[in-house]
């Protein structure tokens, strides 16, 4: 028998007969590891304890110990368990993919009637004694027409579909937990009983068309959570909790800032307030970015499927486009445009007008560029994910030996700005490159070398996010935490020597010859729409005083005060205070709890005692007490915290 040779974590190796199992490595190392052992990771790929080892390569043993792969059987074990107690519970119902997504995993199922909220307790409890009989979980390799003829005579015809979606010659894999079975690529637990049967729950229900085609039936799909430990389970719904109760739509309506409405499928209708907040935000991103050294420019919305078929668009992100077709005058044909997705070949259309010289180099040009995306409607989240939106959008236009200093200068201005806007630490990480790309390998191997040196120089080792790149280049994703532990990708930064090849963007060197420029893609906030909708859930839409759509209102207690509530509220907003007086004939503590709803930082109550000393009474959001001070003593108190961060 043919031998393997298989190393260990701590580099000690070992001889083992080919086709061995990790549960039998396991084995050899310690009785108690292999009773602890519920996977392996080979050569860093993810494999089930059951499958034979064919040939040499590194491994290590998993315990529950080891969280990400822990993680993963738990949350792919759990929908197994749970589609097998959903056809024990209804038979009927037809089984088709449960794939582990984020904290937990959801299923598809077909089935004629409706689940409603209170099957999932139901589902649950089947699941606990599925948990509880402890029933082996194997695993099979089929040949194809075995597979075909088994999930025919099962009546599985989505499963069939699978199969044929399954290239020839890749193994065709059943796995069993109890006799409930599963075609699935795995790896799994070993039985059912290793599942922590305090640390699940059903969460809730929605629809989604098979395989995400609209022309395909509508499924009901089930999402679950699951997580180690009944702590780490408690933890997430308490967060849940807390993110509901933060929600930026939630919030949206009672702060009066926007509303979405059929007619305008994932665009915003900015009210009032909204609109403060939005234009406090561009403003100061455009002063950041003038002192940045960034020149502002503006271009089309509507562009000429021509520039997008230079630009690779046409071809790699067509199906993302909005299409606009128009009868020009005396046209035989209908002229075919695009409202634009994104602004980068505009902005070389600029650059290219004209003569560029090295000594213009690095030239930095920022938009706030208005884009239109079409997002399936099933994917569109309040503002936080729409099809009409504006990006902090910039270009970088400069020579290979400028790619390092400026990256390190984009991570610097960026993490700037996410400090003065409450986020002080974020995480980076580098996309490669996608199936689908413009440009050779040699000059891909290029931008991703020089992204990840120039990365490593500004002093950051970057978490790699294989194949997510951007058609023409690799990036950086710049991922934030919120107040409440979620993660949000928002910055980006791209290197990208394709667009000025297909573009012809060229300019002038010391040599006198003309030579291609690189280009730097970068975004701070990214959409203006979704990093609001960020801020708001971050802050639970208590945002800091110089972002806040109402900053202050003036409310009377008696209407005798009403002529000092005006003259406080002029004098505020003499300092660019967003002031507004509440002069209506209600009680006091009304106007505070309907202020304090909707989220206004300060409250000025103002009654006889006020007027005769020339004080208010200043109320802060959350907080019960008051304070009394001077009318100049607030002012300019007010007027220092309404100041934004990059002006005091």
């Amino acid at each position: 028998m043919s031998q393997i040779s298989l190393t260990f974590p701590d580099g000690n190796a070992r001889d083992y007969p080919a086709g061995i199992t990790a549960a039998e490595v396991a084995e050899s190392i310690a009785p108690s590891l292999a009773k602890r052992a519920i996977s392996a990771s080979l050569d860093g790929k993810h494999i089930d304890l059951a499958w034979p080892i064919t040939s040499s390569g590194t491994i290590a043993i998993n315990t529950m110990k080891d969280e990400a792969p822990a993680l993963e059987l738990i949350r792919h074990d759990f929908a197994h368990v749970m589609a097998r107690a959903v056809q024990k519970l209804w038979p009927d119902t037809k089984v088709t993919i449960g794939p582990v997504r984020d904290f937990g995993w959801f299923y598809d199922f077909d089935r004629a009637e409706p689940f409603t909220p209170e099957d999932l307790g139901a589902i649950e409890a089947e699941m606990k004694q599925i948990i509880a009989a402890r029933d082996p979980v194997r695993t099979e390799v089929w040949d194809r027409d075995r597979a075909i003829a088994y999930y025919k005579d099962q009546n599985e015809p989505f499963k069939l579909e699978l199969i044929d979606r399954i290239p020839e010659g890749e193994d065709l894999r059943m796995y069993w937990h109890g006799d409930w079975q599963d075609l699935c690529r795995g790896p799994h637990l070993q039985n059912t009983g290793q599942l922590p049967a305090d640390a699940f729950k059903l969460t809730h229900l929605a629809g989604a068309y098979w395989l995400g085609d609209a022309t395909r039936p509508m499924l009901q799909r089930i999402y679950g959570v699951a997580f180690r430990n009944r702590d780490d389970l408690k933890a997430h719904l308490t967060m849940l909790e807390e993110a509901a109760k933060r929600d930026h739509r939630k919030q949206g309506r009672e702060m009066d800032l926007f509303h979405m409405q059929e007619e305008a499928p994932g665009q915003i209708f900015w009210h009032p307030n909204g609109w403060n907040i939005y234009v406090a935000l561009q403003d100061y991103m455009r002063r950041r970015q003038r002192a940045g050294g960034y020149v502002e420019v503006n271009t089309p919305q509507v562009v000429s499927r021509k520039l997008w078929e230079e630009s690779g668009h046409w071809e790699n992100y067509q199906d993302h486009m909005f299409i606009v077709e128009v009868d020009e005058e005396h046209a035989k044909t209908k002229t075919v445009n695009a409202l634009k997705p994104m602004n980068c070949p505009c902005h070389v259309q600029i650059f290219n007008v004209g003569l560029k010289s090295y000594r213009d180099l690095p030239l930095r040009m920022a938009e706030f560029g208005s884009c239109n995306r079409y997002e399936p409607s099933g994917a569109l989240h309040g503002i936080m994910r729409v099809r009409g939106f504006t990006q902090d959008d910039a270009h970088i236009f400069c020579t290979e030996n400028q790619i390092e200093a400026e990256t390190k200068r984009f991570i610097e201005f960026l993490s700037a700005i996410y400090r003065d806007l409450g986020f002080d630490s974020f995480r980076v990480k580098f996309a490669t490159r996608p199936e689908h790309r413009a440009g050779s390998d040699e000059t891909w191997d290029k931008a991703e070398s020089a992204l990840l040196s120039a990365t490593r120089a500004a002093g950051i080792e970057p978490e790699v996010n294989p194949g997510e790149g951007a058609f023409y280049g690799p990036k950086l994703e710049f991922v934030l935490t919120d107040a409440i532990g979620r993660d949000w990708q928002c910055g980006t930064h791209q290197v990208d020597f394709v667009l000025p090849e297909r573009l012809d963007a060229s300019y002038i060197g010391e040599d006198g010859a003309k030579h291609r420029p690189v280009m730097l893609h970068r975004a701070t906030l990214g959409s203006f729409e979704r990093f609001i909708g960020i801020l708001i859930e971050n802050f639970a839409g208590k945002l800091p005083l110089w972002l806040a759509p109402r900053q202050v209102v003036v409310a009377s207690i008696v209407s005798d005060a009403d002529d000092y509530v005006h003259e406080i509220v002029a004098q505020l907003q003499a300092r660019g205070i967003r002031a507004e007086a509440d002069t209506r004939n209600e009680k006091i503590n009304y106007k505070v709890r309907e202020h304090s709803v909707a989220k206004v930082p300060v409250i000025l109550a103002i009654g006889m005692k006020e007027v005769e000393t020339r004080t208010v009474s200043m109320r802060r959001l959350d907080n019960q007490g008051s304070q009394n001070l001077s009318l100049e003593e607030v002012t300019n108190q007010l007027a220092s915290e309404a100041t934004p961060p990059d002006l005091r």
